[in-house]
């Protein structure tokens, strides 16, 4: 098979690098990729929100299957223009990406389907959503932007004064665009985050291995909120109890819920979930692999990805036995200086082969290019310095050693991812 991947960051890297496992795999392209996929793939400059350029693209190279990634061409139902011109295509059309396209969509759905989530309500002016915090005057409180905003639109106001200027930046400042002219306010969940991914084909839902990311930029979970820090699997959290309960009260009631209201969803699933004190409950879904989920998840799949995605787009992932492999996984984002704030880009990277000097470790790119010989810096989120052991500290002893063996200006990255984990291990 000829494979499109649409996408160009470290999620992107680790699906190429999965897909050229499989026997079936003829060639590979990417849009727009960058310095690491171009290795594996050709890489083309095509945008990924570029709905009739991609399609375009995937005629002129007469490829057999075609895999959307991000979350932005989903929403926009590049999905729907692709099967349209008759592509195998992985991911969920227009209106099932909805669930992360809308948190609005996402919170009502949960309410009607009797799925456990946080109480919210939602508004539209900053008068009703202020009033509304004071009613409850419960801190922290969690205040979300409705729309797509790169996994940045969430606030966590820890006090009346952080909630109120959280809800005029968003509603009267189009802090996110359009994203946040709707807001929901959530009460705040404690407990342990898990995140799951999963393959569904729309009847049959199939959850990936567990996987812990770490949102915060610094150590200790301080700091401003990321697109992720780094990432551990499996998540220790996850226990077999929670997994069933997880099946029964959230992964196969969204699934069918979906399908009643006439938007099934095909793809991948992925369900940002917390182990409360009162039974698991739904922070997000997201509509596609999560970043940097997916480079701790893939790496321990025993099974060929493209028989699963051809699978899915069949309706037929009843007849797949999807294994994984008996390892744990790390990775560690290295970051460029001042994300997820402003940053320099085209910082020359030195200590770049493809397993960070390190054996077991395999550095996913993610804001890379390759130019004259050279990888540069162009992105916030740089690398993932990933590696599998048959423990999680010896995952993570891998990832960090290759970790310091790569440098560039300012490199920015967390000393402490996995260790909560670790700490629940013992």
């Amino acid at each position: 098979m000829k494979i499109l991947v649409v996408g160009g960051g470290g999620r992107e890297h680790a699906i190429i690098m999965k897909l050229a496992e499989s026997k079936r795999t003829e060639k590979l392209y990417c849009t727009p990729g960058n310095g690491g996929i171009s290795r594996y793939a050709e890489c083309f400059d095509v945008a990924a929100t570029d709905i009739d350029g991609v399609v375009a693209l995937a005629k002129k190279l007469a490829v057999d299957m075609v895999v959307v990634a991000p979350d932005d061409p989903l929403v926009l139902g590049m999905v729907d223009a692709l099967n349209a011109e008759g592509f195998m295509t992985f991911g969920p059309d227009k209106a099932a990406a909805i669930i992360e396209g809308s948190k609005v969509f996402s919170k009502d759905l949960m309410k009607k389907y009797g799925i456990p989530t946080a109480k919210y309500e939602i508004f539209s002016d900053s008068e009703s959503a202020i009033a509304y915090l004071k009613s409850e005057n419960s801190y922290p409180a969690v205040i979300k932007a409705d729309g797509l905003a790169l996994g940045k639109g969430v606030i966590i106001a820890q006090n009346e004064e952080e909630a109120i200027a959280a809800v005029k930046s968003m509603i009267d400042g189009k802090q996110f665009g359009e994203s946040s002219s709707t807001v929901v306010i959530e009460e705040f969940l404690t407990g342990p985050e898990v995140s799951v991914l999963s393959f569904t084909d729309g009847n049959v839902v199939v959850p990936m291995i567990s996987s812990m990311d770490h949102k915060r930029a610094l150590d200790g979970d301080k700091g401003l909120n990321t697109g992720g820090m780094g990432t551990i699997a499996p998540n220790p959290f996850y226990t077999e109890a929670v997994a069933k309960e997880c099946m029964e009260n959230i992964f196969l009631p969204t699934i069918k819920a979906m399908k009643a209201e006439g938007r099934t969803f095909k793809g991948c699933l992925y369900f940002g979930l917390m182990v409360t004190p009162k039974g698991v409950k739904v922070i997000e879904y997201n509509c596609r692999f999560g970043d940097p989920e997916t480079q701790v998840v893939l790496p321990l799949l025993d099974t060929d990805l493209v028989d699963i995605f051809e699978a899915v787009y069949n309706g037929k992932l009843a007849d797949i036995d999807i294994k994984w492999k008996n390892e744990c996984c790390s990775c560690v984002v290295m970051a460029s200086g001042g994300y997820p704030q402003s940053y320099p880009k085209g910082l020359e990277m030195q200590g770049m082969d493809d397993n960070g000097q390190v054996d077991g470790v395999f550095v996913y790119h993610a804001g890379t290019k390759y130019a004259d010989g050279k990888f540069l810096t162009n992105g916030g989120r740089v690398l993932g310095v990933t590696a599998t052991g048959e423990t999680l500290q010896a995952a993570l002893d891998k990832s960090y050693a290759a970790v310091k063996k790569i440098s560039f200006e300012n490199a920015h990255y967390r000393t402490d991812i996995g260790q909560r984990a670790l700490s629940a291990n013992k």
